[in-house]
Order: C-alpha cells, then structure tokens, then sequence
C-alpha cells in the first residue's frame, strides 16, 4: 500500500543559513504589521536550532531517589535540531542516528508532551510510542516533520482530558531508501530495518529519554506500510513491545526485495507470528486496527482478528467513519477512540506527591 547524513551517531547537521530574499509581496505584508507571517516564512523563528529535552532529569538523577521499573537516560546524549515549535511550546527535534546494531544511518524525529518537563514528573518514566509513517518512510516520517496531522496535538489533547497517556513520540525513517519497501524487516541482503526498529530505535530512546524497563512502557503506532511494521514487531517481539496501533495495514510481507525467500518471509510474517504466539501461550498483546469507511482493507483485517484475535492476541477494530487512507484521517480515529484503548493497557507517569 502507498500513502501521501552524517554518519556518526547523533550528530547536528550543519544549520543551514538564515539568510532570505523578501519578495515585494511578503514585504509589503511585514510592512504591514503581519508579525504571524513573518514567523511563518522563517524571518524570526528558531527553526534549526539546538534544541534539547529533559530539562528536569539531571535534578532528579541527583537526587538519587530513582524508582523501581524507572530507567534514566543512560546516554550518548544524542544532538538534536528543532524541527517545529508547537503553539503550546513543545518542540519536534531531529537527529541523525547511525544504529549501532542495525549499521544503517538515518533521521529520527522526536516529541516529548508538556508533562515530561514538569518537576512533579521528573523521576518519572513517560510510555514510548514509536511512530512510523506510510508511503516510502525515506527520508522522512511525515509524522515527524511537522504538526499538520495532528498526532501531537492528538496526545496533547488527550492527556489534558484524561483520555490518553503523555506518550514521548519517536518518529523515525522505516525505509532505507526512496526505491523499495523493506517491511520493516531484516531481508536477507538488504540494510536491516527491522534490527533499526526494534533495537537501535529503542536504544537510542532509553540513551536519551526516561523510559520504564518494563515492556508495559513500550508501543507502536504506524499506518498503512509503517502500520504493517508496527504490529509486526508487536507480535514478533512481544517481550520487548505490548501494543500497536495499525492503520490502514498490510497484513504480510509483500516486499519485492524478499525474492521468494518463504523462510525470511515467515519470520516476518504477523499471521505466522500470531500463531507462534497463541500456541506458546503469551504473553499477550495488543493490536488495535483502524480502518476508513472510503479505503479498502477491512476484510483484511477482520479475517486476521478472526482467525488469531484469541489467547494471548489481543485485537479490536476502530472503524473511522468517511475516513480515507491518510494520517488525518488515521488520527481522528485516534482521537476517536484508538488513543483511549492504548493508554489503557500501558504504563502510566507517576506524579511526585511532594512536587507542586
């Protein structure tokens, strides 16, 4: 299905100049007092610069009063450039990661949610919520280049009405190029993407975030290809991930690059892995996913929830009604209800009782 560096790890790119050619229109409009279009087209915004997270952490690690199951950042602190200031003041940054296990570079995007700065929060854990996009996934993740979808607001939103977790947000490429699609997969022969999300990603989430060492703290949410990835490795590795949000999904691997290698296939296969997990017996996962009256797949989906929505396979179906395959519409179902169910069956930050 389709949908609309450097490298060392962690190193900022060089900041591209600021420098800018008004045009006569746009000057006209600054002349006229357009202060929000100026911000607009980049003349005074911060776009580009260093930017970090986690201010409160160092406080709480010297209070050496670290809780159970609470792991902080156990570094490289990796170099982040700010991609998006948000209207409520978070931030999106950008880094360039090299993954140590995987060897394959690329850019991750990150958000973290008001609360994390918060010092009633600061020997806190916050959940992760690995956030992977449709289409080619290189060398962006629309997730993460902006807030025009609203998946951070979406959260925002939620956990200041009760109905969703704070979740950190990572957004990283799934792809290794512009060419193919890799579902999300080691492919014998090919950059290994699935040893990147599975195991660079998270690494380089527990280096630079507070995170809970439970598996109860760690999810996914993805559409379309990146919906496939999401539950795949939901269902593949489910001591390390408990549950996924996947939108608009493939089913199996249908990448050309795996060339009929039906062993490779298979153990990436969420039918094949379901049905491992059943018969081991656990432990359970959970898989939420979303589908728009105006797109097709859904038979898809209900045959999988049909055949291995039982045991320890946790599955559920947030039908978006006139929603389309698209992340706007991916998220108002979110909105909708997918968020609720996730925060659910996750860990939640603990608020210090002591800090106001």
């Amino acid at each position: 299905m389709t949908e609309e560096g450097p490298q060392t790890t962690g190193r900022r790119r060089p900041k591209r100049s600021r420098r800018l050619v008004i045009s006569g229109a746009l000057a006209l409009t600054l002349a006229a007092g357009g202060g929000a279009a100026a911000y607009k087209y980049g003349l005074f915004s911060d776009i580009g610069d260093p930017v970090s997270f986690g201010k409160v952490q160092e406080s709480a690690a010297a209070a050496e009063e670290i809780r159970p199951g609470v792991i902080m950042p156990t570094g490289p602190k990796a170099d982040f450039v700010r991609t998006y200031r948000l209207p409520d003041g978070t931030q999106i940054g950008r880094t360039t990661l090299t993954g140590a296990k995987s060897g394959f570079t690329g850019d991750v995007w990150v958000w973290v949610p008001k609360q994390y700065d918060d010092p009633k929060y600061a020997k806190s854990a916050f959940p992760v919520l690995i956030s992977l996009p449709g289409g080619r996934g290189y060398p962006t993740n629309y997730w993460g280049t902006g807030p025009g979808l609203g998946l951070q607001k979406a959260v925002s939103d939620g956990a200041k009405a009760g109905t969703s977790l704070p979740f950190i947000l990572i957004m990283p490429v799934h792809n290794a190029d512009t060419k193919h699609h890799f579902d999300a997969s080691d492919i014998p022969g090919e950059p290994k993407m699935g040893t990147w999300m599975a195991e660079d990603i998270p690494d380089f989430t527990r280096a630079n975030f507070r995170t809970f060492a439970s598996r109860d703290g760690w999810a996914f949410m993805g559409s379309s290809a990146g919906g496939f990835g999401a539950f795949k490795h939901v269902l593949k590795y489910p001591d390390r991930f408990k549950a996924a949000i996947a939108s608009g999904v493939d089913i199996v691997p249908d990448s050309p690059l795996w060339k009929g290698n039906t062993q490779a296939m298979d153990e990436n296969n969420p039918e094949k892995l379901a049905e491992k997990l059943i018969k081991e017996g656990g432990p359970d996962v959970y898989v939420n996913f979303q589908i728009g009256t105006k797109e097709t797949g859904r038979e898809k989906a209900e045959k999988f929830m049909k055949e291995y929505g039982k045991g320890p396979v946790h599955t559920t179906l947030q039908v978006i009604q006139d929603g389309e395959h698209n992340g706007k519409s991916y998220v108002r179902g979110m909105r909708e209800g997918a968020l609720e169910w996730i925060s659910k069956v996750m860990l939640a930050p603990t608020p210090d009782p002591g800090v106001r």
